[in-house]
């Protein structure tokens, strides 16, 4: 036997124990593998926010309009969605290794095919299963962290994985830009190649081979499975178009909201009842588990929601093209490289709970900053909220992820990590939608109440209206009438702009709000053990 033999020779030899096997230090061989299981979770949620940038070129290059446009983000997110919850049952039917080198070798795959495809229909199928093998690594990389790293470790690793999930969606719209700009939209796909390249190789060493148990393929349960598949899908294409079609005045949203309903709802019952569950939904009845799931949710809301919105506000109130909404969002990304590593020096001193606390509160300050934006209110003025904004993110996921976690058992670690990192993704989803809706109705609500003062019965709306015609008369537009008719239509565009602009300042109020309640429920949480100042 093996195993033995360290012990004999801890024995024999208690001065080289150290060198021979230390608990709470993971070898180089569990550091390779972590690392690279990381890269693909890197990649993996880079591309839900890499194409947003660049919509528009991509739009133009396959030849679809804006209303459908989105598809192309929200497909792949759909992917990913489904497929987190499968990950821990999948990972033991096929094993661990070969079902992470199968899904990082197919996400590569599926994202160069992504480059070649020229209709919307094809582009949606492409980047639908892109983000269904890609999702795999998300969870996959997050429960190595939590089963093969040392408790005094894994601090670390959980902040590397932080840097995954907080700067890989701020720093997408920048290297999407960026490639769309200078070398074209197809070239956004090609980044993931070389990374899983080097993710495939260093796996393919590190992790430990297993047998596959395909046995496990009778006892599925594929019930479970179906209903939350048709029901997240049905979900998120209602979140999707939902804005777009006014909501449940639509016959198709109502159909699918109903779909989602009954599906969702007969998932939980499954799960609830089954033997063996896909998903371990028992483990959310854990105080920390629970409550930490819960600001793990509206995290992702505010995460996902403000790269949603910052492109969106920069590319149709400024006029910003890729690049330039790239170069303004790396500076919610780039601080965090500084500031994600000294997190876990952080966590030996302090309790993590206030530490998420103060990262969700700063996070939350600086969505306030932009909520009296004016006209002008472009890149310049975005530059410190970001820099703010990358703070509090650095200070957040890291120690609520250490929480959230902190009570699970080693067995119900993959399951964990499932049900996390999947309601994070979807909270996400949600946020999009629900700011999207924000933003088109506080539009309105903002246009017509500006409007109700912008009369021509005002003395000051008559002399702008003055000013503006003899501009016009003096710049190429001889006809009075003509002119005073120009001068109309660019004040009812400055009407509309402003009103677009203070719609994206309430967004950004709801952000805030979100992140606000985020705290709350991470003081509801108990201290985890061996957390704070003094831990061992």
């Amino acid at each position: 036997m093996s195993k033995p033999v360290p012990t004999a020779s801890i024995s024999a030899f208690p001065t080289s124990s150290p060198a021979a096997v230390d608990p709470n230090r993971a070898n180089l061989t569990t550091w390779i593998a972590v690392l690279a299981a990381m890269i693909g979770s890197f990649m993996a949620i880079l591309n839900i926010q890499i194409t947003n940038a660049s919509l528009l070129n991509i739009e133009g290059g396959i030849g679809t309009g804006v209303d459908n446009g989105s598809w192309i983000s929200t497909s792949y997110l759909i992917g990913e969605i489904v497929v987190i919850p499968l990950t821990d049952y999948l990972s033991r039917v096929f094993s661990f290794r070969i079902y992470m080198l199968a899904s990082a070798t197919a996400f590569a795959l599926f994202s160069v095919a992504c480059a070649f495809t020229h209709d919307l229909p094809s582009m949606i199928a492409m980047r639908g299963l892109q983000g269904f093998a890609g999702g795999v690594l998300i969870p996959m990389a997050f429960t190595l962290v939590l089963t093969k790293l040392p408790k005094p470790q894994q601090p670390v690793g959980l902040a590397i994985f932080a840097l995954s999930v907080t700067f890989a969606p701020a720093i997408g719209p920048t290297i999407g830009g960026y490639l769309t700009e200078n070398y074209g939209w197809q070239k956004i796909f090609f980044v993931n190649v070389l990374p899983t390249i080097v993710m495939v190789t260093a796996l393919a060493f590190t992790l430990e081979k297993k047998p596959m148990q395909l046995g496990l393929l009778r006892e599925g349960d594929w019930a479970g499975i179906f209903t939350m598949a048709v029901g997240l899908s049905a979900l998120q294409t209602v979140l999707e178009e939902g804005n777009k079609d006014d909501w449940f005045a639509s016959p198709f949203i109502l159909r699918l909201a109903m779909v989602a309903l009954v599906s969702l709802a007969a998932f939980v019952w499954i799960e609830l009842t089954v033997e063996k569950p896909l998903i371990r939904l028992r483990l959310l009845k854990g105080r920390n588990f629970g409550v930490g799931t819960v600001a793990m949710t509206l995290l992702g809301f505010a995460l996902f929601g403000s790269v949603y919105i910052l492109p969106a506000y920069l590319g149709q109130a400024q006029g910003y093209n890729a690049e330039q909404i790239g170069s303004v969002m790396a500076w919610t990304g780039l601080p965090q490289l500084i500031l994600i590593p000294l997190v876990p020096q952080l966590m030996k001193r302090f309790d993590t709970r206030y530490i998420a606390v103060l990262g969700l509160a700063i996070f939350a300050y600086s969505c306030f900053m932009n909520t009296a934006m004016s006209p002008d209110y472009a890149g310049d003025q975005l530059w410190i909220p970001n820099i703010v904004r990358a703070i509090g993110q650095a200070m957040v996921l890291t120690p609520l992820t250490s929480v959230t976690t902190g009570d699970i058992a080693p067995q119900d670690v993959a399951a964990a990590s499932g049900i996390s990192n999947m309601l994070r993704n979807l909270g996400g989803a949600i946020g999009t939608a629900v700011l999207a809706t924000v933003i088109t109705k506080r539009e309105q609500f903002h246009s017509n109440i500006i409007g109700q003062s912008v009369t021509l019965g005002r003395e000051e709306i008559r002399n702008r209206i003055g000013q503006m015609t003899s501009y016009f008369t003096a710049h190429g537009v001889p006809d009075p009438a003509a002119a005073r008719e120009q001068s109309i239509i660019a004040l009812g565009k400055a009407v509309k702009h402003q009103a677009l602009v203070m719609a994206f300042s309430d967004t950004f109020a709801v952000l805030g709000v979100m992140l606000a309640l985020a705290a709350a429920a991470v003081l509801l949480t108990r201290k985890v053990r061996g957390s704070g100042a003094g831990a061992h």
